[in-house]
């Protein structure tokens, strides 16, 4: 089912999605109270929404450095293509990573990663010497962090 077909991007639905990025554990009361339907309505707009695929889950928002993982990484790796599906399988299995993206352009690979210390940034930098070769840069600070329904609204006015 396409996102077009189900009907559920108007603006009830876009409103719906953004107080949900806010807070996930909203209420379907104060939800439908907020976006003009009954609980009934909302929860039935929201398992429709799952059902299409737009809503994937519910998650937590957690405070990496609280956690001890002081150190914010950006990878870029280049791999050439007798090291891509060892890649593939290993980068699973790496704590560290965050997240992996295969890219176009002269990097095959952007990898979030977050480490406890440098020295454990490092050790991974040195595993990642085996598939190719990686670039690293450690994040300062992260002055935007908007979540998709954050986007400016020229992006949803001409859907």
């Amino acid at each position: 089912m396409t996102v077009e077909s189900t009907g559920l991007l108007d603006g009830l639905g876009l409103n719906l999605l953004s107080i949900l990025q806010k807070d996930a554990r909203i209420s379907y009361a104060e939800l439908g109270r907020q976006i003009g339907l009954s609980p009934a309505a909302t929860a039935e707009r929201m398992r429709r929404m799952e059902e299409a695929g737009i809503i994937r889950g519910y998650r937590l928002d957690l405070n990496r450095e609280a956690l001890g993982f002081q150190v914010l990484a950006i990878v870029r790796l280049s791999c050439d293509g007798s090291k891509y599906r060892p890649f593939l399988k290993a980068v699973k299995t790496m704590d560290s990573v965050a997240e992996c993206h295969h890219v176009a352009g002269g990097d095959a690979f952007i990898l979030k990663v977050v480490t406890v210390s440098v020295e454990e940034l490092e050790r991974l930098v040195e595993k990642l010497l085996d598939f190719g070769v990686p670039t690293t840069s450690v994040v300062f600070s992260s002055p935007v962090q908007a979540p998709l329904m954050d986007l400016p609204a020229r992006y949803w006015i001409n859907r």
